[in-house]
């Protein structure tokens, strides 16, 4: 008999209604795992789970070509707790070797059953299908992980970051961890096209003050939605044709950490904002008047109080504007 198949038959026992059980030390973690990060309280919980009853669910694993250890396919949590409690044999159900695509597409799918990933992990090996199936496509992506369209988008951001930002998403410890959110909500600013083509423009120059001011909490950062709100001061000074003004001020607000969100708005672009909000609420209260029959408001003496005075401060408003009144 061929060593191989010694060591197979020697190593390799099955009950006769159960799964085959082998050498804990003869599996080894799946290269293409989306699952990079094990955080210590989860582990620790299975850990004492497996220790009071064992492994119930068996690992799914393959044994790749010319390889004498099993790649795990689903169960890398619960083998990592089987080494911890020093089991020394643990329940697989093996399946032929897969593609590199069809392993990730398989984790991805297992995915759905279990709790969500990380995201930069999960970002990592969907740009290695990717690679691997020469496709782009945000639905198509999708339809092959099992993810969501919005979640295939956000990965995709991920990886347009630099290595070391990605790294920085990928530390064990979850203290030290950078939120995959973090450069979620900073993409939009960093991509505005407006801001891009700023002279002062200079993409990871931005990361790291941006990274400086929230983990400090300086220039007024509470929260990763503050980026919204400066995306939000771009659009409006835009729309006022106050670019140059704009990008002056938010080169200055980048490098000084004595300026805050507020620094951003422009007050033209502020009354611009205002008088938009403005004339909307004028025009929902004029539709409101018009399709107002008076007749049966006659005894809301509070209504046409409040009306009688509101004329009285819009002529106010007329004249100091110098709008001529018919």
């Amino acid at each position: 008999m061929p060593r191989s198949s010694q060591r197979s038959t020697r190593d390799r026992t099955r009950t006769p209604m159960g799964p085959a059980s082998v050498p804990t030390n003869s599996l080894r973690p799946n290269p293409h795992n989306p699952r990079m990060l094990f955080d210590e309280l989860p582990l620790k919980t299975l850990e004492d789970s497996i220790r009071k009853v064992g492994i119930l669910v068996p690992l799914t694993v393959f044994r790749p070509r010319g390889s004498d250890k099993y790649t795990i396919l689903d169960g890398q949590r619960r083998w990592i707790c089987a080494q911890r409690v020093g089991l020394e044999h643990v329940p697989i159900n093996e399946i032929g070797e897969p593609t590199v695509a069809v392993n990730i597409v398989t984790m991805f799918q297992i995915h759905k059953l279990r709790k969500d990933w990380e995201l930069m992990p999960t970002a990592l090996k969907l740009g290695v299908l990717m690679n691997e199936l020469k496709e782009k496509r945000d639905g198509r992506l999708a339809e092959l992980t099992g993810l969501d369209v919005a979640v295939v988008s956000r990965c995709k951001k991920l990886l347009s970051f630099p290595k070391r930002y990605q790294e920085m998403m990928l530390f064990p410890e979850p203290a030290a961890r950078v939120k995959a959110d973090f450069f979620i909500e900073l993409y939009p600013v960093l991509h505005d096209r407006l801001v891009r083509s700023a002279s002062w423009y200079n993409q990871n120059h931005m990361i790291d003050r941006f990274l400086t001011k929230y983990q400090n909490k300086l220039s007024g950062f509470k929260s990763i939605t503050d980026f919204r709100q400066i995306k939000q001061y771009l659009a409006a000074a835009r729309a006022a044709d106050q670019q140059k003004t704009i990008l002056s001020h938010l080169g200055k607000f980048i490098d000084d950490d004595s300026k805050d969100l507020s620094y951003l708005e422009i007050d033209a672009a502020r009354i611009r904002r205002e008088a938009t909000a403005t004339v909307r609420l004028v025009e929902r209260l004029r539709a409101t008047l018009d399709d107002m029959d008076a007749e049966e408001f006659l005894g809301e003496e509070a209504l046409w109080k409040e009306l009688e005075e509101l004329l009285a401060s819009v002529k106010k408003k007329l004249a100091a504007a110098d709008r001529r009144q018919s």
